[in-house]
């Protein structure tokens, strides 16, 4: 397959997208087409879901297309994003994070969704139960809100003198997961003894004044929910030399792209487990009554590098408990 190559599309009051269209000789009539909605960071999604469909039989062009839509990070111009996957009558939507699949949801009630993944899906109201989703939903949840308490737990075992942690969280009702994620930290924070300074941004712009205001209260690390473009977060982490933690989907990425540490479910087996849905809805059954699967196992990554370059001594036990420890 040929990687399709980034448009932005500007216009008014339209939202800027990044689309990978399919080359024309692709779009065949009677096909089914999928429409693929992602927050940010296409990779490893796009390609790990891809993956997934090959084992499954599907090829672009050949018997599946798609119709792939980004908001680059911009989640206000998600709800734009699927209304246009919804007037392009696409059979599927594959949503990856909890901004997405909301968008997703309130366009249509028709569709199939498939989730791949998002945040505690029965806490945010996207699904009945884990067991019978019910509605056009279904598909994987990634990494719940309860993680964000034992990844508190994991920073203060990494840096045994922490007494402050700044929390990086999305604001506005695009992306409700934050509230959960948020709660759960601070409720962390107290048994632990750790004051939480909770940041809310909108999106990229609000990066650096958020991270003046960590550097104004003297915060011992920073905690970012998921959903938000990783390098630009990254890059600051390291220009205020702030110890990055990340988590959810992306969490390994996170980590393995300059965060010191990550405590997540494996994203990459998600993307491929959400191509057993696109199968199985393209095959007859319906969401409502396709379970929706959890992360069976959970990773921690430590980023050496990072540490070093911080000055940061992991602790020995720290070390023995990593799944993975990048150097």
């Amino acid at each position: 397959m040929k990687r399709r190559e980034f448009i932005t599309l500007f216009g008014g009051a339209a939202a800027a997208t990044m689309v990978w269209p399919l080359p024309l000789a692709a779009q065949r009539p009677g096909l089914p087409r999928i429409g693929v909605l992602v927050t940010a960071n296409p990779e490893p999604f796009w390609s790990e879901f891809q993956k997934g469909l090959r084992e499954h039989g599907y090829g672009e062009g050949q018997n599946i297309q798609f119709e792939f839509r980004s908001a680059d990070g911009k989640l206000d111009f998600l709800r734009a994003l699927a209304d246009e996957l919804v007037r392009l009558k696409v059979d599927i939507i594959v949503a990856s994070q909890t901004p997405s699949v909301i968008a997703a949801r309130q366009a249509t009630s028709e569709i199939p969704i498939v989730m791949a993944p998002a945040g505690d899906p029965v806490a945010t109201g996207l699904i009945s139960s884990l067991a019978r989703p019910g509605g056009n939903i279904t598909g994987l949840s990634g990494t719940s809100a309860e993680l964000g308490a034992k990844t508190l737990e994991l920073v203060r075992e990494m840096l045994p003198s922490t007494r402050r942690v700044a929390v990086l969280a999305s604001a506005g009702a695009a992306d409700p997961f934050s509230r959960s994620f948020v709660e759960q930290i601070e409720r962390g924070g107290r048994t632990l003894g750790i004051a939480i300074q909770t940041i809310m941004v909108r999106g990229e712009e609000e990066f650096a004044a958020a991270f003046d205001a960590m550097g104004k209260e003297r915060a011992d690390a920073v905690m970012v929910q998921g959903s938000f473009p990783r390098k630009p977060v990254l890059d600051l982490a390291l220009k205020h030399r702030l110890p990055a933690v990340g988590g959810g989907v992306g969490g390994r990425l996170f980590a393995q792209e300059g965060g010191l540490m990550s405590y997540s479910g494996n994203p990459n087996d998600q993307y491929r487990r959400a191509a057993l849905y696109i199968d199985r809805i393209l095959r007859g059954a319906k969401p409502a009554d396709l379970p929706v699967e959890q992360p069976t196992r959970y990773d921690l990554v430590i980023n050496l590098k990072t540490a070093k370059a911080l000055g940061i001594t992991v602790p020995p036990t720290v070390l023995a408990r990593a799944d993975e420890v990048i150097e």
